[in-house]
């Protein structure tokens, strides 16, 4: 007896120092069935019939126990037996097992069962008796005085209470149903959470948490927004930070594609051609251009009318016409325009004139004039065209020059000085004569001087600018005299200038 006693005593030691060095474990890993609580810390059960798709076939309903799920007839019904239960037999237990396992079929999921013609209990945790399974083939079946009674079409609906007065002992998180059962506990919906204002309630089996709303995060106790624009590559162009979120922008020019974060060019000018004229699309922009003729206003669209007769007073010689997008040249009467900007003067007299039969035309720069075929005057009669003779044997003719030439010649206005403009010289030379060269009249202002280049030839010179249009008639006067001075004889050229209009 003592050596027993001391046996004990040895054993019960070694236990307690085992005891007290064994250190302690914490599972996250739970049997199949269940899943683990990270809030109270331990494994709870999965609800395969609020998670698994479709659990039962056949018109078979779905219901949930510890571990796995049953699927029974819809019209089963579960009757809970208050009491405690009591230990069964392991014979008891080994033919419940039996019974169960030769029933189980394709239908259950992981640790549920299809139940035909047998029965199974299971001890529910907290001190209260679930039924794994019952279904009956007759009218009933019952498994023990300590087990749930599953009827389907009863015989005597009064032997069955349509609201059961027992009551079952669920764990925390979880509430009896209508049905008995024990379901979750929905503390989000129900407001029985402590989540702070800032956070989001998320229902758990027989639990919650609290998580931040997307695009916060925890920090301390609170809940900061997160700034998804300093964590690249979020938006293509520009990104824009809201509480909880953000969103895209796109520079002007450009804009959003349709994954709302690419942003794509612009085409203004098909989108919305703001430009007067010409188009031009650039890369987040356009550009306008305006036709020949035509330049960009200051706000850079319109187009406006270049005056260039403003620009340059050498685009005509005579005068500019600014004209849309363009301009024209114009000369005045008595020219026509030629290559666009020059003035060449009308020979009217090889085209239309007014004068008569007995007349000659003249032309001059930008007009015509009209004088006689026959300019003599009596005493001169007419030789030659345009030379007039006064006969020797009239006695008047003595006291006049021998001839008298008509020539008309045309300069335009405003020539530069000194000019050459016209040659005179003798037709009749006589030998041992002297000639000599002078203006006899129409030169009262001095605008002319004649020069002698030769014995027999003098140059009319233009000394002074003349403006037209105006007509000058000058004579011009050749004196023939012998060397021994026996004989004299003059000759006239009547030259008229015509000074046109214009200087062209």
């Amino acid at each position: 007896m003592m050596l027993k006693a001391l046996f004990l005593t040895m054993l019960t030691l070694a236990l307690v120092k085992s005891q007290d060095t064994e250190e302690t474990i914490t599972y996250t890993q739970c049997t199949d069935g269940y899943e683990w609580d990270p809030v109270r810390q331990q494994c709870k059960d999965i609800d395969e019939c609020d998670i698994v798709p479709d659990a039962c076939k056949g018109g078979m309903k779905c219901v949930n126990h510890y571990g796995g799920y049953l699927c029974l007839p819809k019209t089963a019904q579960i009757i809970v037996n208050n009491e405690q239960p009591q230990q069964e037999t392991p014979a008891a237990a080994e033919g419940v097992g039996a019974t169960a396992n030769a029933a189980a079929t394709s239908g259950a999921g992981a640790g549920g069962m299809a139940a035909s013609g047998m029965a199974a209990s299971a001890v529910m945790p907290g001190g209260g008796f679930v039924a794994s399974a019952a279904a009956v083939a007759g009218p009933e079946v019952q498994t023990g005085r300590n087990n749930f009674v599953i009827r389907r079409n009863p015989a005597d609906p009064q032997r069955i209470p349509a609201n059961p007065s027992h009551r079952i002992q669920c764990a925390t998180g979880y509430e009896q149903s209508e049905h008995n059962v024990c379901q979750d506990i929905d503390e989000c919906t129900a407001g029985t959470h402590n989540c702070r204002a800032d956070q989001v309630c998320i229902n758990l089996r027989g639990s919650f948490a609290c998580q931040c709303p997307p695009g916060y995060q925890k920090r301390g106790e609170q809940c900061v927004d997160i700034d998804e624009c300093t964590i690249p590559p979020y938006c293509h162009q520009r990104c824009v930070n809201t509480p909880g979120s953000f969103y895209c922008q796109c520079s002007p020019g450009f804009q959003l594609a349709a994954n709302n974060y690419t942003c794509v060019d612009i085409n203004e000018c098909d989108a919305s051609n703001q430009c007067a004229q010409q188009c031009y699309n650039i890369l987040g922009s356009f550009i306008c251009q305006c036709n020949q003729g035509y330049e960009l206003s200051s706000d850079r669209l319109n187009c406006e009318d270049i005056d260039e007769c403003r620009t340059s007073s050498y685009l005509c010689q005579y005068q500019c016409v600014n004209e849309p997008g363009k301009f024209s040249c114009m000369c005045p009467q008595g020219y026509q325009v030629v290559r666009s900007r020059t003035c060449q003067d009308i020979n009217e007299c090889e085209t239309t004139n007014e004068c008569r039969e007995d007349e000659m035309c003249w032309n001059y720069h930008g007009g015509f004039r009209c004088y006689p075929r026959n300019p003599c005057q009596d005493p001169y009669i007419l030789t030659s065209e345009n030379r007039c003779v006064c006969p020797v044997s009239s006695a008047v003719c003595r006291e006049l020059p021998q001839s008298i030439v008509y020539k008309y010649m045309s300069i335009r206005s405003d020539r530069s000085v000194p000019s050459d403009i016209f040659q005179i010289q003798a037709t009749t030379i006589y030998a041992n004569t002297i000639n000599t060269f002078r203006i006899k009249s129409g030169n009262e202002n001095g605008e002319f001087y004649l020069r002698q280049t030769s014995p027999v030839s003098a140059m009319l010179v233009l000394v002074k600018s003349l403006s037209g249009p105006r007509e000058y008639i000058v004579d011009l006067e050749m004196l023939t005299v012998n060397s021994i001075g026996t004989f004299r004889t003059s000759s006239v050229l009547r030259l008229t200038i015509i000074v046109g209009p214009f200087s062209f």
